[in-house]
């Protein structure tokens, strides 16, 4: 069912509601929208009440007048639970996803009843992270979305993925260029100034998942098996030949993952 925010800051900005039980939210990550979790979706709300939704300047959601941050996207999550009557969720983010998520973590650990990395990083990012952003940026105003677009998204797919699933790509690159140049641009900005959340991990007092794939060329192998370590419980996965996209490379991997790891949450939750 789709659902649509009431108020001031994020008015008529979308997300879905599938499924009945414990609550789990899907956020996506940079040029996606709430499709990109469609695998997904369908397994977990066999047993879960999934929400999906499309970030401010996704998809069929708005983008806002004020500028943009990871918290005010964390804000954006936050006001969908208060919507839905939710005092606590089990929340997964791929890559941008995960940084609000953290952000989310931070700011009310209280509402987190379990957190999940999905090629994410809870590092800042670095100098030479920076500036290739602020490259990518003036790539996108200079010489348009299609052409920044063409040559990210084949990128965040691994050699065979790239092989074996041509069509899916494809559809990912439609959906990336269905998003507006100044959500683009306001996304990055955003993951520039992102802080360091690596405290997040550390301090955790909920289960942690971590997903990473071993060909993924935006969240090193290394920041990942580092995060591995922080947390105090920790589910960790290394996907081999999978690049950022499990949900397209490997659906049928991440979602066992996924679902055990939800189930194993919500049975510690209500012992």
């Amino acid at each position: 069912m789709k659902k649509q925010l009431t108020g001031e800051h994020f008015n008529g900005c979308s997300y879905w509601v599938r499924g009945e039980g414990e609550p789990i939210l899907l956020l996506h990550g940079f040029a996606e929208d709430h499709s990109i979790w469609e695998h997904q979706t369908l397994l977990l709300s066999e047993n879960f009440r999934v929400i999906v939704p499309d970030l401010p300047g996704s998809g069929t959601s708005p983008l806002p007048n004020e500028k943009l941050s990871i918290e005010r996207l964390s804000d954006f999550v936050f006001e969908i639970m208060d919507a839905e009557g939710l005092s606590r969720a089990l929340v997964f983010g791929h890559s941008m996803g995960g940084y609000i998520a953290l952000a989310m973590s931070e700011a009310k650990p209280e509402k987190i009843t379990g957190l999940g990395l999905i090629h994410s990083t809870a590092f800042a990012d670095d100098e030479l992270k920076k500036d290739n952003r602020r490259k990518s940026i003036r790539l996108i105003e200079h010489d348009g979305k299609a052409v920044f677009l063409k040559a990210m998204i084949p990128n965040l797919y691994s050699e065979s993925s790239r092989n074996s699933i041509p069509n899916s790509i494809q559809n990912h690159l439609n959906l990336a260029l269905d998003t507006n140049t100044e959500s683009l641009i306001n996304y990055y900005q955003a993951m520039i100034d992102r802080p360091d959340r690596c405290h997040i991990l550390h301090q955790s007092q909920f289960p942690c998942l971590i997903v990473a794939g071993t060909e993924d060329n935006a969240v090193p192998v290394s920041q990942s098996l580092q995060m591995a370590s922080m947390p105090a419980c920790c589910d960790f996965h290394l996907l081999a030949e999978t690049g950022h996209t499990s949900m397209i490379e490997c659906p049928d991997t991440l979602n066992f993952i996924l679902n055990k790891f939800c189930e194993y949450v919500y049975d510690l939750k209500n012992r």
